[in-house]
């Protein structure tokens, strides 16, 4: 088997054209890979890869401190507010359902009920503090169905 000159030329030709061709096709990969920081080596690339991770696990870090701060700050928040209206006087014919009682708690059932007793003559106003949804103080029918309410409205 003897190949002839020219055909050989021919042959060296097309095998350098497919290097080329091959060595065009990594050469568009690779700058693919490198793009967007005008990275000229690959251990550029891996440098400010590494550099980014850094800033989103600071960021991390910075979110989980500040979500654990708003966190503590809405289990002291009021969140479980409920109004109760009643008529005071029922059978006597005046009032109406004027008057109410509104509890105002946080998860924890801490807060304070507030009860508005309505008169032609005069308004009443009635505050007392709740520790766990109980007061220390004697509760009305109305301020207890707040209450309750709002105990309610936390569970959900």
């Amino acid at each position: 088997m003897h190949i002839d000159n020219v055909t050989l030329v021919y042959l060296l030709v097309a095998l350098a054209v497919l290097f080329l061709i091959w060595i065009f096709r990594l050469e568009i990969r690779l700058s693919r890979l490198l793009i967007g920081k005008n990275a000229k080596t690959l251990e550029d690339t891996f440098v400010s890869i590494t550099a980014d991770i850094k800033d989103i696990q600071q960021f991390r870090k910075e979110m989980e401190h500040y979500l654990a701060h708003v966190e503590k700050r809405l289990k002291r928040s009021i969140q479980g507010v409920e109004t109760t209206r009643f008529n005071p006087f029922k059978g006597t014919g005046s009032g109406g359902n004027q008057s109410f009682s509104v509890a105002f708690a946080n998860e924890k059932g801490d807060g304070i009920v507030l009860t508005s007793m309505y008169a032609r003559d005069r308004i009443s106003m009635f505050a007392k503090p709740l520790k766990a949804f109980k007061s220390e103080f004697d509760l009305s029918e109305e301020e207890k169905e707040s209450i309750d309410k709002s105990k309610e409205s936390l569970a959900q």
